[in-house]
């Protein structure tokens, strides 16, 4: 049982998830499952494995995991507004104010209980604005809740006076506690926010990838500030939505990438979108470099995020939160295609089969986005434009002809024909 690169035959995955990813890899030519405690080369885990195992498990050269070992620094919520923060701050010491105004793309946020006494000072500046309450640890809008008063919050208020004791006896969740974006973008009169994905093979150096396709993730009911307190307004998440009584699971609650980035352009033209755009990409390489330093770079380690961006009525892209596990079970048949084709390009991304030169600029549904500086088209025509028009090489709601690239890219699987 041995691994293509060497000339050798297959490569043996192991799988902890029972969903999209499992289909793909079983499809996949010459790879092979591995059950409990056999030796493999590939391991697409949930986080919990990788916290009982990694630091325990030898590595070859050629093996390759899909988290990095604290992964939790971009994507649980408290660190990554921490990382955030300090790298802002770094940036306005180093370069200047000017750069780190480009890092104003995540809503004022504290951390409960700890930075409770800055929260109520930030609260009382702004009397009757709206809070969002999240646990720092929790997905799929698990104990979230919208707040005006901070007598909802009574339980997260760092309280000097109790001995040591009741303290432990009385320990809260941590939670973070942040402006609630007020003015989300509607579209018929209901909140959406956007799904990204984006692919980091290596943080030192940084190099990372954008997948074409994502979805907008639409709320059931109108959105109004009037009621605080109806989660199937407020929150997006398919897990929260699809509970609702008038769900649908085929009409679902999603638009493709493509078909919103077409609905915006013929509404706010083109010049505007493609603006918006630019900002959303900036939101991935600066939140990526707000954790370079932090992440421990390993070889062996992939990591495929799922990004959550909200825009406001101005069309201004807000970073909520980024997800270490996105989920990859599917909502409709649509949404498992597209998910399929995500892992797969993943898996011809992080090439066990050693297939590609290492130079490409894309691969599948992937662009590469950064490689240790920004990447960009290959069809800039310097004579005529000057240096002065490089477009970024990303392409988020842009055609994916994914299988047409692929063919023109990838030398068949050993064994298999050409199609």
């Amino acid at each position: 049982m041995l691994h293509f690169r060497e000339g050798r035959s297959c490569v043996r995955y192991k799988c902890g998830l029972l969903n999209t990813i499992q289909d793909v890899l079983r499809q996949r030519p010459g790879w092979v499952e591995v059950k409990d405690e056999g030796e493999w080369d590939f391991n697409w885990c949930d986080v919990g494995w990788l916290r009982e195992n990694f630091d325990h498990s030898y590595m070859e050269e050629h093996v390759r995991i899909n988290h990095f070992r604290n992964h939790y620094e971009l994507t649980r919520k408290n660190l990554m507004v921490k990382n955030l923060k300090r790298y802002r701050k770094n940036l306005e010491r180093d370069v200047g104010r000017m750069e780190a105004s480009k890092c104003e793309f995540f809503p004022c946020t504290f951390a409960l209980p700890s930075e409770y006494h800055l929260f109520v000072e930030e609260f009382k500046r702004s009397p009757g604005s709206t809070w969002i309450m999240k646990p720092v640890a929790k997905s799929q809008g698990k104990g979230i809740f919208l707040f005006r008063k901070l007598k909802d919050i009574m339980d997260w208020k760092k309280d000097g006076t109790r001995s040591e004791e009741q303290k432990d006896a009385a320990q809260v969740e941590s939670y973070v506690a942040q402006r609630y974006i007020e003015n989300p973008y509607l579209i018929n009169g209901r909140k959406f926010d956007l799904r990204v994905y984006v692919l980091v093979t290596s943080y030192v150096p940084l190099k990372a990838w954008l997948y074409r396709d994502g979805f907008g993730r639409f709320s059931s009911t109108r959105f109004s500030l009037s009621s605080i307190d109806d989660k199937y307004m407020h929150l997006t998440n398919v897990a929260v939505q699809k509970t609702a009584p008038d769900y649908d699971p085929e009409k679902g609650c999603k638009w493709q990438l493509q078909q919103l980035r077409r609905y915006l352009t013929a509404k706010h033209g083109r010049e505007t979108i493609e603006t918006l755009f630019k900002e959303i990409d900036n939101i991935f390489v600066r939140s990526l470099q707000s954790v370079q330093k932090v992440i421990i770079n390993d070889k062996h380690c992939f990591e495929l995020y799922g990004y959550d961006i909200l825009l406001d009525q101005n069309l201004k892209p807000w970073l909520i939160e980024v997800n270490a596990s996105p989920s990859h079970t599917p909502s409709s048949q649509e949404d498992y295609e597209m998910k399929c084709s995500l892992v797969e390009d993943t898996l011809n991304v992080v090439d066990m089969e050693g297939r590609l030169s290492g130079k490409e600029k894309r691969v599948g549904g992937y662009d590469l986005m950064w490689n240790d500086g920004p990447v960009y088209r290959e069809d800039v025509n310097l004579e005529t434009f000057g240096s002065a028009s490089f477009s970024a090489n990303t392409h988020l709601g842009c055609v994916n002809d994914r299988e047409k690239q692929l063919r023109r890219l990838l030398k068949p699987f050993p064994g298999q024909k050409r199609m």
